[in-house]
């Protein structure tokens, strides 16, 4: 499906499916509402599944790669030749995110959406739109129709995956500079200043960071992105890697299919998707929150609660993954546990 068809594709989760899942939990034999977060996001899910018993067995991490013109301003410790080497390391299966993802049984996609070289890997799926964004403080990132082409990626892989019987879906994401880009998108679609949304990254140094804030002014002041047409903000001041990850999630809702996050780079695209079609955000599932400064800041925005806050800043969707292992563990006590009428106790009650 193109970008409009998905979005019209898009329908709300099953409520039913949702009340009979939590009804399960208050039927299991421990006490009302004592798993908090990942209680409530296993209703989620049987709400996206339309099923108050769901599964998560088959799922699978999509990671968008792309590199970011706008590396040539100072904003980041490393060149841009790293991307390529880890999209090769993903290739490989032998990223933090892949070893990560084998551990628990999810499989891993690595996506070249626009890395600046070719890459090497039999694994990889190809699918550049260009050869790297140009820099945004000089020249809009990319054109308008390249982004959409870009969310488009996305969308195709969640269809893939859907198609494929996937029952859940990760994103990630490698891109030297993506941070830079993540904060130009959240300061245009928020109104945040640039220096609240902007931080280290991969560790920069203070006068890096200066750089990286005088770069995101300057693109913003010289293409001013319209906050209310998210892919004018994307073609603009994004990535396109954060525009994959966009389509992931549109997909992902059209197809049916939960989606957790993972950093501040998927919180990004993720208000991107949510600003398309906003009832995109009851198909998301915050796995994390980043050590990034927009990191609370996008949460908030989309109004989503995290499983975990470790401090983790890694990317590529290792925040992610780890949040599905955490919901393994609660659905093998969803699905395995006795009722209070099966073990002889007294159910628990509401306090009034």
């Amino acid at each position: 499906m193109d970008l409009q068809q998905t979005i019209a594709a898009v329908h709300p989760p099953c409520e039913n499916s949702r009340a009979a899942a939590r009804q399960r939990f208050c039927d299991i034999a421990m006490p009302l509402g004592s798993l908090g977060l990942l209680q409530e996001a296993v209703a989620q899910i049987a709400a996206i599944r339309r099923t108050p018993r769901p599964s998560i067995a088959k799922r699978a991490v999509v990671m968008f790669c792309a590199d970011n013109g706008v590396v040539a301003q100072g904003v980041t410790q490393c060149g841009q030749e790293v991307t390529a080497a880890v999209a090769e390391n993903m290739g490989r299966g032998q990223s933090s995110v892949c070893l990560m993802a084998r551990h628990i049984g999810m499989d891993s996609f690595p996506v070249d959406i626009g890395v600046a070289r070719d890459v090497q890997g039999d694994r990889i799926l190809r699918r550049k739109i260009r050869y790297g964004t140009a820099d945004m403080t000089k020249e809009p990132a990319m054109t308008r129709e390249q982004a959409v082409r870009a969310v488009e990626v996305g969308i195709e892989m969640a269809e893939r995956c859907a198609a494929e019987g996937y029952d859940l879906l990760c994103g990630g994401e490698m891109g030297i500079g993506n941070t830079t880009t993540s904060a130009a998108v959240t300061a245009a679609l928020t109104g945040e200043a640039v220096e609240t949304v902007t931080g280290r990254g991969a560790g920069l140094s203070s006068e890096g960071l200066c750089r990286k804030v005088r770069a995101i002014e300057t693109a913003l002041a010289l293409h001013r992105p319209d906050p209310a047409d998210p892919i004018d903000v994307l073609h603009k001041v994004g990535g396109l890697d954060i525009a994959g990850l966009a389509g992931l999630y549109l997909g992902a809702a059209a197809c049916g299919l939960p989606a957790v996050l993972d950093g501040v780079i998927s919180c990004a695209a993720a208000l991107v998707a949510v600003r398309l079609c906003p009832i995109v955000r009851d198909y998301l599932i915050a796995g994390h929150r980043s050590e990034e400064p927009a990191g609370a800041l996008l949460l908030n925005e989309l109004g989503l609660h995290p499983f975990i806050t470790a401090g983790m800043r890694l990317g590529e969707g290792t925040g992610a993954v780890a949040a599905v292992s955490l919901l393994d563990l609660v659905f093998a006590a969803y699905d395995g546990m006795p009722s209070f009428d099966e073990v002889g106790i007294e159910a628990y009650q509401p306090l009034t």
